[in-house]
């Protein structure tokens, strides 16, 4: 499950340190409620270190239920979708599950890569390529594969359900 994080207000903080707007506030738990309803339970969680990937944590958290094993990554924050595949990758074979939460465009790319689609790119059947996944704050995509953690690449994974706040 890829997250990005909630609605972030501005103020004259460092960007690490921006928390989530009140219309974040609203959206995240609204988020972890769908989860929790479709059945999508992490038995981990990667969250980038910033303060609104954090703060949306906090408050999927207690929709979903359960106590998935949470770490928070330094990596995670401004990092590129390759660097996102590298964290997944990464994560013991024990855990079938994992929603990592983080920031765009690295999630939008990581998400559209996995599922084969990729603006620019034709698919190997020479059919025009899928659209990119677009994720607006608090959107979440879940991806299914097959294989254990380091065996997820490109274009394996399947896009099992999505949605984002305007959809709830």
């Amino acid at each position: 499950m890829l997250l990005r994080h909630a609605k972030s207000d501005w103020p004259d903080v460092s960007d690490h340190a921006r928390p989530l707007a009140k219309r974040g506030r609203h959206d995240a738990p609204a988020v972890g409620r769908w989860l929790r309803e479709h059945g999508y339970l992490p038995d981990v969680v990667v969250c980038s270190t910033a303060r609104r990937t954090r703060q949306t944590w906090e408050l999927v958290a207690p929709e979903l239920g359960g106590s998935p094993s949470v770490t928070f990554e330094p990596r995670a924050y401004e990092a590129s979708a390759l660097t996102l595949l590298y964290l997944a990758q990464e994560l013991p074979s024990r855990y079938r599950a994992a929603l990592l939460i983080g920031h765009n465009p690295a999630i939008s790319d990581l998400a559209s890569s996995l599922a084969g689609s990729s603006a620019g790119r034709a698919a190997e059947d020479g059919a025009p390529p899928a659209p990119a996944i677009r994720f607006p704050t608090a959107a979440v995509a879940v991806l299914e594969f097959t294989g254990d953690w380091p065996a997820l690449t490109l274009g394996q994974a399947r896009l099992a359900g999505f949605t984002a706040p305007a959809d709830l």
